[in-house]
């Protein structure tokens, strides 16, 4: 099967640092996923940020165990990305990799990213800027929910229209897209009776009420507004004549949009609805928390989504889900059969340009950006009040789906179908890019040589007709001290080794050289290197340079 490096460093992999986002626990899942279930002979880690390596060995200790041999790559050899043949890189910002690669060569490796969130204008930026970065027909960006590929397709043909409209283009190769969910590990979720007993007592449930949880970040602006929700169950209540429980389990960023969220779910629900916030966000509670409920309830309704993990994470336990009909969620619960999905509707395009411009331009942040698209998608709380009543007051239907969505969540949504999915684009990548015609290295036209694009600034450049030849005759030992003194030598501009700068000197003692003549007898790989260092030398005072 086919591999990849994965770019690592511990922040977009680790859902144990507090109050994590969604892209961390999906991280996490996947880094996990790819430890326990890709068939490679060895795992390929690019160390890009260049972390302390026992940070990394931790988390990798934490998500393994890690089963196969480890290569590392440093941040510097981008070059050995091709022994893996595909890089993954944990979010869209694929572009600064392309244009790096381009230095290799483009045939050098695959590139592959990942959307999470795609709302924000840095992210726009990353995905907008493919169209115009050297991506090949052997890269991809993965899309977790066809929802939110079609989001990414809208925004790319805008600015390929742009970029027709103000540059007469007629020709723009497409960044592939490619739609692979995120994952579960479905073995972690499980309806206990055990837990249900435990947390029914702990926050005060009686054993057959009726409860509905809700599991996420809480968040007004950014997540989902709780309102609906608490209106639905409300109803809820009303039509089965007895109290509904509300089990929210969460936490938020900062306190005080968790109190927002929070008091926001009362205010919108009635004496009817009880609500009962866990308050302990641990990993262990979240896995456990499931079982006191009878359903998953999640009506999300903010652009920041792309996926949604949360319905998957329900399935997986067996719970019956009731969730809006909005993005991800379209691709996982299915109507009628693991759960209902709640129509939802929203503002017909061309209703929004000046909630971006205002964010586009920072009059207003991101939150109050998502927020405000989010006040304007209205979930039919009808339905999800009637879908509500419908579980709570049947059993086997309760049964039933949850049954179907625990079983869709083993056969379609753990990660050792994703990560084979992985697997198989990366194997496909490799057979497109083994079959295309070579494409030598080439420089970046939007980071030019600086001894290109400053070229009128000296008198001349250096010839290869330009004689050289000694100021004054040095031993080894003597220009040895001299080119190790301090300020001489920068390891940032890449110089000369001293062995080679003391070589050239003594070779020099003989007589006088062209610069051509010197390179002749130069190994080809250190020619650039050797040939700018003469400027070097002589900038010290070691030579004298005559046209």
């Amino acid at each position: 099967m086919a591999n990849a490096a994965i770019q690592l460093n511990t922040e977009p992999y680790d859902a144990s640092i507090p109050r994590p986002m969604g892209r961390n626990s999906a991280g996490e899942g996947f880094l996990r996923g790819f430890l326990a279930h890709a068939r490679v002979d060895r795992f390929h880690f690019w160390n890009l940020h260049d972390q302390s390596r026992d940070e990394l060995d931790a988390l990798l200790a934490r998500l393994g165990p890690v089963d196969k041999p480890v290569t590392w790559i440093p941040k510097a050899e981008r070059e050995r990305l091709a022994e893996p043949g595909a890089v993954y890189i944990p979010s869209p910002e694929m572009k600064s990799e392309a244009w790096a690669r381009r230095a290799l060569g483009a045939h050098a490796y695959s590139i592959t990213g990942v959307t999470h969130t795609i709302a924000e204008t840095y992210i726009m930026d990353e995905i907008a800027g493919l169209l115009a970065a050297p991506l090949e027909p052997w890269d991809a960006l993965v899309c977790t929910s066809e929802p939110g590929r079609k989001a990414v397709e809208s925004l790319l043909e805008g600015v390929a229209g742009y970029y027709q409209e103000r540059f007469g283009a007629t020709r723009m190769p497409p960044a592939q897209l490619v739609t692979i969910p995120l994952g579960v590990h479905a073995d972690d979720f499980r309806l206990d009776a055990g837990a249900r007993r435990r947390w029914r007592a702990a926050l005060d449930i009686p054993d057959d009420a009726p409860a509905a949880l809700h599991l996420g970040r809480f968040s007004l602006t950014t997540k989902m507004h709780p309102g609906p929700m608490g209106v639905a169950l409300a109803e809820a209540a009303r039509r089965l004549g007895r109290p509904v429980y509300f089990i929210l389990f969460g936490g938020a960023r900062r306190d005080a949009d968790e109190e927002a969220f929070l008091a926001a779910a009362a205010a919108l629900a009635d004496e009817g609805v009880i609500l009962k916030p866990v308050g302990d966000t641990s990993a262990t509670t979240r896995d456990e928390i499931v079982s006191a409920a009878d359903v998953f309830l999640s009506l999300s309704d903010n652009i920041q989504e792309t996926f949604g993990l949360t319905p998957l994470e329900a399935m997986a336990a067996g719970l019956p889900c009731v969730v809006s009909d909005w993005d991800g969620y379209k691709d996982t619960v299915r109507h009628g059969v693991d759960g209902f999905r709640v129509r939802t509707l929203a503002p017909r395009p061309g209703l929004g340009p000046d909630l971006v411009y205002a964010y586009a331009q920072r009059l207003t942040n991101y939150d109050n950006y998502a927020g405000s698209a989010a006040l304007f998608t209205a979930p039919d709380v009808g339905e999800a009040a009637e879908a509500l009543t419908a579980l709570f007051a049947d059993p086997g239907l309760r049964a039933r789906m949850g049954d179907a969505g625990r079983r869709r969540a083993r056969a379609v949504f753990d990660w050792r179908i994703v990560i084979g999915q992985y697997q198989a684009l990366w194997a496909e990548l490799a057979r497109r890019r083994a079959a295309a015609p070579e494409q030598p290295p080439t420089e970046n036209p939007f980071r030019p040589d600086p001894f290109r694009m400053f070229a009128a600034y000296p008198s001349a450049a250096l010839s290869h007709r330009t004689e050289v030849s000694l100021v004054r005759p040095l031993t080894d030992d003597e220009a040895a001290e001299r080119l190790m003194r301090p300020h001489v030598r920068n390891p940032a501009a890449r110089l000369p080794s001293v062995e080679e700068a003391v070589t050239l000197i003594a070779v020099l003692a003989d007589g006088s050289r062209t610069v051509g003549a010197i390179l002749a007898e130069t190994p080809p790989e250190r020619r650039p290197f050797v040939e700018r260092g003469i400027l070097w030398l002589a900038k010290f005072g070691f030579l004298r340079l005559r046209d």
